[in-house]
């Protein structure tokens, strides 16, 4: 997946991804990932799931962005827990 810049970041309200692809979040979404959920390419931990009219993905944060050009395409809803990584750090500086 391709970063999205900034600019179109603050333009369209979104995090991640394209404007036709609903995106959930773990505040909207029923499930919640958890270190339990890995990711489908590498078995890293998943924060991002990709659901598709036959089932679901699971990624990295990494995969996620590397791949999202194409999930745009075929997702019908992606769940972005990928905030939960700045978290983490941002707990570990205090």
């Amino acid at each position: 997946m391709s970063e999205l810049p900034a600019q179109r970041e603050r333009q369209t309200g979104q995090r991640w991804l394209h404007s036709d692809v609903s995106t959930l979040t773990a505040d909207n979404a029923q499930d919640a990932l958890t270190a339990a959920d890995r990711c489908d390419a590498c078995g890293a931990q998943a924060y991002v799931r990709v659901l598709l009219p036959a089932g679901e993905l699971l990624f990295c944060a990494h995969h996620a962005r590397k791949h999202s050009e194409k999930l745009a395409t075929v997702a019908t809803h992606i769940q972005d827990e990928s905030d939960r990584l700045h978290e983490s750090a941002d707990t570990a500086e205090d």
